[in-house]
């Protein structure tokens, strides 16, 4: 996977770094975040150059590599709401905004995937769109930037069209998969499914009976499952408990030990807030618990 590490600053974060694959809509880094603006800067020109090195280090490492390749930017959402429109205002309140945002989103992941595979001829590149603030655009919940009133919520079938350009624009550039990923209690399942993307990556722990129970046909249906199951930030528990996170709901509800294939086990969000130790452990233990899914697998 190429990562995102955030700690080096401005640019390397989910927002500046998808800002940075932006086509044709410049942005430059305000005290109240990253702003929409007329004409590009150093800022911008900052996150650019931690990308383009990025991508530097992953043609080196992975020369000669040949399968699957991760990669992850903001979704448009989760941009239009942390993306301030020059009247510092969330760029989610302008209808107009948010599908200029879409358009030029698409366009530049559609060329990120093109690079990737450029640089490592013989990656199979998946792109997850990560959407951590879809639950508050489509709720309603977004504070305003006075912070006295909410933002009015997007409509659902708006946002699922927006999510479906960018899956799409990445497919037709050549994508083996794309996935979704929602860290949130209230993850919309359903909206999620809409928008069709290959998998979904959502916080198991979290998931609570509604939500198994929403994912349940879509998995049978050939939707594949990024399982979050290792805390991304504190004690790595067991490699049972986590197994378990995914075998107990997997067996209530009957579905086929089969479709345990199409699962990914991950930790449950980001681990730009662990400590290096900790995010070790943690993909150690993703791995151990991959290697017991696969054990039932074969049952």
């Amino acid at each position: 996977y190429l990562p995102e590490l955030p700690v080096r600053g401005p640019g390397a974060g989910i927002t500046g770094r998808t800002a940075a694959l932006l086509v044709d809509l410049p942005v430059d880094l305000q005290p109240s975040g990253w702003r929409l603006v007329d004409h590009p800067g150093r800022d911008l020109a900052r996150a650019r150059a931690l990308l383009r090195q990025d991508l530097d280090g992953l043609a080196e490492v992975a020369d000669g590599y040949v399968g699957e390749l991760k990669v992850q930017t903001a979704g448009p959402w989760t941009l239009a709401a942390t993306l301030w429109l020059p009247r510092l205002e969330r760029a989610v309140v302008d209808p107009g905004a948010c599908r200029d945002l879409v358009a030029s989103l698409a366009e530049g992941v559609a060329a990120h995937v093109a690079e990737i595979r450029r640089l490592v001829g013989g990656a199979r590149v998946v792109v997850q769109l990560d959407e951590p603030s879809l639950p508050g655009v489509l709720g309603g919940s977004l504070p305003t930037a006075s912070g006295f009133g909410r933002l009015r919520a997007v409509e659902e079938q708006v946002a699922v069209a927006g999510l479906r350009a960018v899956l799409d624009a990445a497919t037709a550039a050549g994508a083996a998969d794309t996935v979704v990923h929602c860290c949130a209690a209230d993850v919309p399942v359903g909206a999620l499914l809409r928008a069709g993307p290959g998998a979904l990556a959502v916080d198991v722990t979290l998931l609570g009976t509604a939500g198994w129970e929403a994912l349940a046909p879509a998995v049978e249906g050939g939707t594949g499952l990024f399982a979050g199951a290792v805390p991304a930030a504190g004690p790595v528990p067991s490699v049972t408990a986590v197994a378990d996170a995914v075998l107990h709901p997997w067996r209530r509800l009957g579905l086929d030990p089969a479709l345990l294939a199409r699962v990914v086990t991950t930790p449950a969000c980001g681990l730009a807030g662990a400590t290096v130790p900790v995010a070790r452990a943690a993909l150690t233990r993703v791995r151990e618990t991959a290697a017991v899914l696969a054990e039932h697998l074969r049952r």
